[in-house]
C-alpha cells in the first residue's frame, strides 16, 4: 500500500480513490426510521433494560390451544389449525424499581386522533383490575405518520373508553396528558423515562 503524505489522489487498477480529510460526523442513529415497528422498539429497549439490569419487562405470551399439526419433515412441523384458548389481555407486564408494570401498544396511522375501538372490553377491565392493586399502567400509542410516540396512563385511556360517544382521543388531548418519548439507540423507546414520572406523580 503507497501513503501519500501530501494527500493527492492514488489510482490503483484504474480507480481513484480519495483520501479523508475529516471523517464524518455519526448521525445520531433513530430506529423509528429504520422502519422499525412500535412492537420492536419496546422489545429491543426491553432487552436492553434487562441486560443492564434495570427493569425485567416481557412480552405476554397469547394462549394458543393447537388442532392440527402436520409434518412435512421430520425436523420441522407445520400448524394447520389453532385457537385462542381466551381473550388476550395487554401486551406487556414486568417489574422495575418494585413497581409492577402493565401496558398496552397501540400504533396508529391517523395524524389527529386515536380510536378507541383499538381497546377492547376485557382489555379495559385487566387494566382497571391492575391499578386497583397499584400497578402502574399505561399505553404506548405511536402515530406512525407523525413518527411520535406517547406513554398515556391508563386512566385516561379507561375514562376516555367509557364515556358515551366518544369514539377517539385527539392527538392534543394526548399529547397534554401523556408524556412524549424520542426513539433513540439504546434504549430504542425510552419509556422507563415515562415510568419514572408516573412513580414521582405518586409521591407528589
Amino acid at each position: 500500500m503507497v501513503k501519500y503524505p501530501s494527500g493527492s489522489h492514488a489510482a490503483i487498477n484504474g480507480q481513484i480513490f480519495k483520501p479523508h480529510s475529516k471523517r464524518r460526523a455519526r448521525k445520531e442513529i433513530n430506529f423509528s426510521d429504520r422502519g422499525m415497528t412500535l412492537e420492536q422498539q419496546i422489545n429491543e429497549s426491553n432487552k436492553y433494560y434487562l441486560e443492564k439490569g434495570i427493569a425485567v419487562v416481557h412480552k405476554k405470551p397469547t394462549p394458543v390451544q393447537i388442532v392440527k399439526v402436520d409434518y412435512p419433515k421430520r425436523s420441522r412441523a407445520v400448524i394447520r389449525e389453532a385457537y385462542f384458548r381466551q381473550a388476550s389481555t395487554t401486551d406487556y407486564n414486568g417489574v422495575y424499581k418494585g413497581y409492577y408494570l402493565d401496558f398496552e401498544a397501540k400504533e396508529t396511522k391517523n395524524k389527529t386522533n386515536f380510536p378507541l375501538k383499538n381497546f377492547h372490553q376485557h382489555q379495559i377491565v385487566h387494566l382497571e383490575q391492575c391499578l386497583a392493586q397499584a400497578g402502574i399502567c399505561f399505553t404506548l400509542i405511536g402515530f406512525t405518520s407523525l413518527g411520535r410516540y406517547f406513554a398515556l396512563p391508563a386512566s385516561i385511556v379507561i375514562d376516555a373508553w367509557r364515556t358515551p360517544n366518544k369514539s377517539s382521543l385527539t392527538l392534543e388531548e394526548i399529547s397534554t396528558q401523556a408524556v412524549e418519548l424520542q426513539s433513540g439507540f439504546r434504549p430504542t423507546l425510552p419509556y422507563l423515562e415515562a415510568v419514572d414520572k408516573f412513580i414521582a406523580g405518586r409521591r407528589n
